[in-house]
């Protein structure tokens, strides 16, 4: 008879062939989840005291909660931001970006995260208040550095307008550079894409050597480029003591969209807009509250997780959470799948499948006795039927089984033993060998 330990060696291959298919499983899992969030994300922002800046102090503070160190680059502006986040070698995964300055096509590696905020053109002057565009040939403009999200879309309104950039002398001067230089009267004009929060746009909408010229042909302006859109600065808002600006002024503005790179981590993209709520979704003078961020996909198409973040919110597990624990949590749920999908209908249906496995070595040998018993005549049987009879018997001794089979070779035994008295002795009744 065969020892348990030869019996059971069947039951220890099947269990292992079900763990290397978890492992298979699971690795296939990890390669698709991918690791877990860096620590650190590089931000490019702008210049020291810009919009951008601002804001990504604002952003670095909140994502130092959850143990995440934003490193902010600054830069000139939208432009850089761009160039910045296409060449994959700058190391830059996220950026305030200025609309109209790109596409899919052109940044394919490249998706937003909504839009963040308003970024106004004010169009400043020592000129009358309503000026020909013709009256500014030969002034001197400061229409901000290169590289700028400013210098690019004032460069294309004078264009528009038909000024040449040599029948003007541009100024490659910086929000407060381009300011200080208008006060002192330096400069005759400046472009400046800035919030109304600026302080430097605050400091001239209430000057009184300073005028704020207006729009009048914004709708048209949106009409060719609908990434712009139209914006009301109402009469005396800059100061109302003095009624500064003396009258309504219509502006363009680009929404600055929040853009990263696509291999960015998802619960990074995730963490970003949960700090660009709580940063842009209070009211101002050209938002209502709760009006930014949007899900809107602006040059770039709209991030998955994104579209996602504004369908629910943060995920479920974020919101209740740490942030690394949620990750860690939410990563080992995904692991949990292929255990749960694989390992638990294997190992419940193993011992079944086992067990049928058992049984079916018996009946094989079974089958071959019934052919023995059909053969056999009423006189003796041959000596070749006896001699199969033993061959069958010996095959039954070396047949492997564990201990709760044990009865199933016993049975076959005996009835291989009743079948050879029935071929020894002619007229013995049959003993139905069939186990079934």
């Amino acid at each position: 008879m065969p020892t348990h330990a030869h019996a059971e060696r069947p039951m220890f291959w099947l269990y292992l062939l079900v763990a290397a298919l978890v492992l298979v499983a699971l690795i296939i899992t990890i390669m698709w989840v991918g690791p877990l969030p860096a620590r650190t994300v590089v931000m490019s922002t702008g210049g020291p005291g810009s919009d951008y800046d601002e804001l990504a102090q604002r952003y670095r503070a909140i994502l130092r909660r959850s143990g995440i160190d934003l490193k902010l680059r600054p830069s000139a502006g939208s432009v850089e931001n761009l160039a910045r986040l296409d060449d994959p070698r700058s190391g830059v995964e996220v950026a305030f970006v200025q609309g109209g300055l790109t596409s899919e096509t052109r940044s394919p590696a490249l998706e937003s995260l909504g839009t963040m905020f308003y970024q106004p053109l004010w169009f400043f002057t020592r000129l009358p208040p309503a000026p020909r565009p013709d009256a500014l040939l030969g002034k001197k403009i400061a229409i901000g550095p290169e590289g700028s999200g400013t210098r690019a879309l004032s460069l294309r309104l004078l264009s528009l307008n038909g000024i040449a950039p040599g029948r003007v002398e541009l100024l490659p001067l910086d929000m407060d550079q381009a300011g200080g230089a208008l006060l002192r009267g330096e400069a005759d004009a400046a472009t400046m894409a800035a919030s109304w929060d600026s302080p430097m746009v605050r400091k001239l909408l209430a000057s009184p050597e300073v005028n704020t010229l207006s729009f009048p042909r914004a709708d048209a302006y949106v009409a060719l480029y609908p990434y712009l859109s139209k914006l009301l600065v109402p009469m005396g808002v800059g100061d109302l003591a003095t009624n500064r600006p003396p009258n309504d002024v219509i502006l363009i503005a680009p929404k600055a969209s929040l853009i990263v790179r696509r291999d960015l981590h998802p619960a990074l993209k995730n963490l970003l807009l949960e700090a660009a709520t709580e940063v842009h979704s209070s009211p101002g003078i050209f938002a209502r509250a709760g009006q930014f961020p949007a899900p809107e996909p602006g040059d770039l198409p709209l991030s998955r997780d994104a579209q996602q973040f504004y369908r629910s919110g943060p995920p479920f597990l974020q919101r209740y959470l740490p942030f690394w624990l949620a990750t860690f949590a939410a990563r080992l749920l995904v692991l949990l799948i292929p255990v749960m999908g694989i390992a638990y209908p294997l190992l419940r249906f193993a011992p079944a499948t086992y067990g049928w496995s058992m049984r079916r070595r018996v009946y094989r040998l079974y089958g071959e006795l019934k052919f023995i018993e059909a053969e056999l005549t009423n006189d003796t049987a041959s000596a070749d039927v006896i001699a199969r009879l033993h061959r069958l018997e010996e095959r039954a001794d070396r047949l492997q089984v564990p201990a709760a089979f044990a009865n199933l070779l016993y049975q076959l035994r005996t009835h291989i033993e009743l079948v050879r008295l029935r071929a020894t002795q002619p007229g013995l009744e049959s003993p139905r060998a069939s186990s079934g």
